[in-house]
């Protein structure tokens, strides 16, 4: 017997919300009481990583994984707001998904012009690779939902991928080559990941057809 879909084991990305509401909840409700809309701060995140991805395009690595740092909370607030302002929407989720998609492909355009800047193919690659992975998975576990299959698993989702991303680019100061390093880890784990998904949606997929003919 399956598990209600209310019963299903939270992800690492949902505990991480709730792990962390006691700081970025109170700056929702700030904002709420200003009246910004939760699309305006899905916006302003959107704009953030666009100016981490122009410092990593540039070779600002440090600054941009600082930055990247002080957005990375945005993803959530909008969220928050949203629910403090009873404004929860398909559209507005719709808004944050691609937008979370644009902006890990911006930041990994910027890894792409750094190395092509400062020739280095290796980069170049694993540049692709990632955002390619990072794509994958997101695509993947959209089109499970959209057939009603499950593909609730995964080593690298965004938010540890961030986490692999922010170290790597915060102290590659100190040690250059690790910003390239955060982009292989990234690479190979989110490719890997959207290959657990698919291996997960295909046992769903047969599992459910087994039970249809039992």
């Amino acid at each position: 017997m399956t598990q209600p879909a209310e019963q299903k084991k939270k992800s690492f990305s949902d505990n991480m919300r709730v792990w962390f509401r006691w700081y970025y909840h109170p700056i929702a409700a700030f904002l709420n009481r200003l009246g910004i809309r939760p699309n305006t701060v899905t916006l302003v995140g959107l704009a953030g990583t666009v100016g981490c991805a122009v410092l990593i395009a540039l070779g600002h690595m440090t600054w941009a994984g600082i930055l990247l740092l002080v957005m990375g909370p945005v993803d959530a607030m909008d969220g928050a707001l949203a629910r403090l302002r009873n404004e929860v929407s398909d559209w507005g989720a719709f808004v944050d998904a691609v937008t979370d998609r644009y902006s890990e492909l911006f930041l990994f355009l910027g890894f792409l012009i750094h190395f092509m800047l400062n020739p280095n193919p290796t980069g170049v690659l694993f540049a692709y690779l990632a955002a390619a992975g990072s794509v994958l998975v997101s695509y993947v576990k959209a089109r499970a939902d959209a057939s009603k299959l499950d593909a609730n698993v995964g080593l690298l989702t965004r938010v540890e991928r961030y986490i692999v991303l922010i170290p790597g680019l915060i102290f590659s100061g100190l040690y250059p080559p690790l910003a390239l390093i955060a982009l292989i880890i990234i690479a190979v784990f989110a490719n890997f990941t959207a290959l657990q998904r698919i291996f997960r949606v295909r046992k769903d997929a047969y599992r459910r057809l087994s039970q249809s003919q039992e």
